[in-house]
């Protein structure tokens, strides 16, 4: 079934065990890996070679990357070059350097779309089984038709509720136990009541992003896409964001905040630190952000649930590029930052979740001021249903999340209703998708 969740995958991976044997390409030694895992080469064979990695960094995760690297230099007697882009810079860098004949050896990508063609698959590396490893749902990402893997999901991201703690106390207002989350309109119920109980400026606020908008169809029973193509339910689509839509001609939602910043994503972070709004639906990136800027007690919210609970993911791939000088030793580097122990050292500084089967059974150690907020997040990925996986994963994902975010805000706008504003949205999908799929 499509709404298979995170947790029933994890339950079905732990049960294949986790000694997995992984097949060695030619020249490279079959044997366990320095770190415990299967399918790695012996360091000895990498010894003075040298790797390029491209990287774009959200903040905290640098200094653990940069740790793991020297690891990584110290096992196997090498050296890695990393070279740190901003994040609008690396797919026009990259494609320069591919067309240059100078490709880099690992990449890290938010999406595959732009380098599909050109990644090294893994599997010659890395072993068949070696994807076993990871949950089922962020490798529908990087999975190709034929079972082969070209990049490994190396994070998590999952889209959630801050909640200013005290305002609802203020209010009298009960939170929702994280093992019983609001439905919609419970949530709009209680934003509300706050809302008028303490004077604040708003309800509910939200990134202005096709992903967060995700995160509503997701939990109405529909989607963009899925694999196969355009997979919008219209009905579902105008019953997902009407809540939205009647908050903001409410003034419960920011309006004008909205409507701003023409189609360009924009953070409602600032108005949720502001104590503008009691409930902030946005996502584990912003875990590390709260909590230190933060003048009030604030917490994580279960997401609410509808049809379907949880959020909707995004996460980061480690890739390496078949014109790789080196892909022996660049297919290792990915196996060595993601086996359990430094996935969670990235994991526990970056303030993501994990893609590891392992990990996300066990839980990660982050620090004590944001642990319980990453528990819920945590518990809320179990709730999440697969098909947002594919979404996200889809090639056309980008550019119909924009036209969600453009066909809402021309609702908002008052130059459409909703039913029309979706019935667009669909159409705008799938030529995106035609147009993707047609390279």
């Amino acid at each position: 079934m499509r709404t298979r969740s995170t947790a029933a995958v994890v339950a079905a991976v732990a049960a294949t065990g986790t000694m997995l044997l992984a097949a060695c390409a030619p020249g490279q030694v079959q044997s366990e890996s320095p770190g415990g895992g299967s399918g790695g080469a012996e360091p000895a064979d990498f010894a003075g070679e040298t790797l390029s990695d491209v990287y774009f960094t959200d903040g905290p995760d640098e200094v653990a990357t940069r740790e793991l690297i020297a690891e990584f230099e110290e096992t196997y007697d090498v050296t890695v070059n990393l070279e740190i882009l901003p994040y609008a810079d690396l797919i026009t860098s990259v494609t320069q350097r591919l067309t240059g004949g100078n490709a880099p050896d690992v990449v890290r990508l938010s999406s595959l779309q732009d380098f599909r063609s050109d990644l090294l698959p893994l599997n010659a590396y890395l072993g068949a089984d070696y994807q076993e490893e990871f949950l089922e749902g962020p490798l529908q990402a990087v999975t190709t038709d034929d079972g082969d893997i070209v990049a490994v999901p190396s994070d998590q991201t999952l889209n959630g509720l801050f909640v200013n703690v005290d305002l609802f106390n203020q209010a009298g207002v009960e939170l929702p136990d994280p093992e019983d989350p609001w439905t919609w309109e419970e949530m709009i119920a209680s934003a509300t009541a706050v809302k008028e109980a303490t004077g604040t400026s708003y309800a509910f606020a939200m990134d202005k992003s096709g992903h967060r908008l995700s995160t509503v169809l997701s939990q109405y029973d529909t989607a963009l896409l899925d694999a196969d193509g355009v997979a919008l339910d219209e009905a579902k689509a105008v019953a997902a964001m009407q809540p939205l839509v009647d908050m903001m001609a409410a003034d419960d939602m920011p309006r004008d905040f909205w409507l701003g910043s023409g189609s360009r994503y924009e953070g409602a972070n600032e108005i949720f630190l502001a104590q503008e709004t009691p409930i902030y639906l946005s996502g584990t990136w912003n875990v590390g952000l709260i909590d230190q800027n933060a003048e009030f007690e604030w917490a994580v919210a279960p997401n609410a649930c509808e049809a379907e609970c949880g959020g909707f993911p995004g996460g980061k791939y480690m890739a390496a590029f078949s014109e790789s000088k080196n892909p022996a030793l660049a297919a290792e580097f990915i196996r060595f930052m993601n086996e359990t122990e430094h996935q969670e050292t990235f994991l526990t500084a970056a303030g993501a979740l994990p893609t590891r089967a392992d990990l996300a059974e066990s839980g990660v150690t982050y620090p004590d001021s944001q642990q319980a907020a990453m528990d819920v997040f945590i518990t809320d990925l179990g709730r999440t249903p697969t098909f947002g996986y594919a979404a996200n994963a889809s090639p056309a994902f980008a550019g119909s999340a924009t036209e969600l975010v453009n066909q809402l805000s021309e609702v908002v706008a008052g130059n459409k209703d909703l039913p029309t504003a979706m019935a667009d949205l669909a159409t705008a999908s799938q030529a995106v998708y035609d147009e993707v799929t047609s390279w």
